[in-house]
C-alpha cells in the first residue's frame, strides 16, 4: 500500500501519530486542497481494522451525498489498489455502506441529523470527516462513546469549533498537511493550486498551504438547501467545458419565489462528448431541457446537438463575466442544495481579487470558478433580458 507521509505523521513532543499510537487521542488532521488527509486517515483505519479484531470503525460526514463523492469513494480506490486489503475483507454492504472484515471488524459510513441520533452505538474509532460541516454537538456525543481513538480531518477555511473546543483539550495531536506532502499529486493539481499565490494571499493560505485562514469578499452570498423545489421558473442547466486540467461542470438552476436554486449535476476531469452524452442520460436529463454552455467550445455544442440534446451556446458578448454576475446578485441569496460538493466549496472560496494594497477590485478571481461559470451560463441564456430570443417566457 502507498502512503504519504500524512499516513505516518507524528507531532512533538508528544509523537502521537496517525498510524501509531498507545492512549486514546484526538488526530487533527488541518490541510490544504489536495493533501491527501482523507486518503491517508482511510489508509490508517484499513490497517486498524485489519490489525484488530472485532474492531468497529466508523466514518461520519455532514451526509450520504458527501461521503459518496468524498470518503466512500477513496476507501474504494484504497481496496481495489491493495490485494492485500481485499483478501481480508470478506464483503462490502452497498445499502448499509459497511466493509465486513474476516476478524469481525467493520468499517462503516454514516451521518447523523443531531446529537440525540448521535448517541446511538459505540466504537473503538471515530472519523469525522470534513468536520467543519458537521455540528459540534453530534461531534461531542460521538467521541464520548469512542474508546480508542477520533480522527478530524477539514480544510481550514476559517476557525470553527476544532479550533475553539478540541485543540485545547490534552492529548490531541495537530497535524498540518499541504500539497506537497502529496507525492502522488498531479502537475496540473500542482500548477493550479501554485498559481493562488499569485491570485489571492488569503486562498493561497487556506488551500496552498493548509493555514488557518479566514477567507472574505466572497462574490456571492450562498445558503446550502435541502433539494430543490417541486416547481422551478426559467429550469435549464449550464455547462462548462473542461478536461484535462479543469473539470466539465453541469449545474441545474431555477427559480422559486424569486430566489435561485442550483444543484451540481456533473464535475468531473477528463471526459469527452460521448462522456457527456452518458452521463447526461445516466442522470435522467430530458432531452427537452435547455442546456447552456460555453460559447468558447462550438465543436463541442455541435458534437453535443448530434447526441440529440437541446444545447445553446451562451450568449458571451463583453465583459459577460461582470454582466452575468449581475444578473445573478440581483436574485440575492444563491441557494445550493447540500449534496453539491464541489459547488460549495467553490462557493467558500470564490472571491473578488485584491489589488497589492489589498482594496477589492470589481473582477473575481480566476479560480474556484468552474461551478460559477456554469450558473453563469444559465443567467446569460435565462436572466438577460436583451435577448430578444423569447427565453423569458420559459419563466
Amino acid at each position: 500500500m502507498q502512503t504519504t507521509p500524512v499516513f505516518l505523521w507524528n507531532a512533538e513532543p508528544e509523537r502521537y501519530a496517525n498510524v501509531d499510537s498507545n492512549k486514546k487521542i484526538i488526530c487533527v488532521n488541518q490541510g490544504g486542497s489536495s493533501s491527501s488527509k482523507t486518503y491517508s486517515i482511510l489508509q490508517v483505519l484499513f490497517k486498524l481494522a485489519i490489525e484488530n479484531s472485532r474492531f468497529v470503525i466508523t466514518v461520519v460526514g455532514q451526509d450520504i451525498p458527501n461521503l459518496k463523492r468524498g470518503a466512500i469513494r477513496d476507501a474504494s480506490n484504497i481496496v481495489s489498489t491493495s490485494i492485500a486489503i481485499q483478501s481480508m475483507i470478506d464483503r462490502w454492504n452497498g445499502s448499509d455502506k459497511i466493509y465486513h472484515f474476516k476478524n469481525g471488524s467493520i468499517i462503516e459510513f454514516t451521518s447523523y441529523e443531531s446529537s440525540q441520533d448521535a448517541k446511538n452505538g459505540k466504537r473503538n474509532v471515530l472519523f469525522v470527516n470534513e468536520a467543519n460541516g458537521i455540528d459540534y454537538s453530534i461531534y461531542a456525543e460521538l467521541d464520548l462513546r469512542t474508546s480508542y481513538r477520533t480522527y478530524i480531518d477539514y480544510n481550514p477555511n476559517a476557525e470553527f469549533w476544532v479550533h475553539e473546543k478540541v485543540l485545547k483539550l490534552p492529548n490531541v495531536a495537530y497535524f498540518i498537511s499541504n500539497y506537497k506532502h502529496n507525492p502522488f499529486i498531479s502537475e496540473s493539481i500542482t500548477e493550479s493550486i501554485e498559481r493562488l499565490q499569485f491570485q489571492d494571499p488569503q486562498l493561497w493560505r487556506v488551500y496552498g498551504l493548509g493555514q488557518t485562514g479566514k477567507i472574505e469578499g466572497l462574490v456571492f452570498d450562498y445558503k446550502i438547501v435541502d433539494s430543490m423545489p417541486q416547481y422551478l421558473n426559467k429550469e435549464a442547466f449550464g455547462l462548462d467545458f473542461g478536461f484535462t486540467n479543469d473539470p466539465t461542470t453541469l449545474i441545474h438552476c431555477g427559480i422559486s419565489d424569486g430566489q435561485i436554486y442550483t444543484r451540481e449535476v456533473i464535475y468531473q476531469k477528463g471526459l469527452t462528448n460521448s462522456d457527456i452524452n452518458n452521463l447526461l442520460r445516466s442522470n435522467n436529463i430530458s432531452k427537452n431541457s435547455i442546456i447552456f454552455a460555453d460559447s468558447a467550445d462550438p465543436k463541442s455544442i455541435q458534437e453535443l446537438k448530434l447526441y440529440g440534446w437541446n444545447i445553446r451556446p451562451a450568449d458571451k458578448g463583453p465583459d459577460s463575466i461582470s454582466y452575468s454576475i449581475s444578473l445573478l446578485k440581483q436574485y440575492g441569496t444563491i441557494n445550493i442544495t447540500k449534496d453539491s460538493i464541489n459547488f460549495i466549496k467553490e462557493a467558500k472560496a470564490y472571491k473578488w481579487k485584491e489589488e497589492r494594497s489589498g482594496n477589492r477590485t470589481n473582477q473575481p478571481i480566476d479560480a474556484f470558478n468552474h461551478t460559477w461559470d456554469a450558473t453563469r451560463y444559465w443567467a446569460l441564456g435565462m436572466l438577460a433580458a436583451n435577448k430578444g430570443k423569447g427565453l423569458l417566457a420559459f419563466g
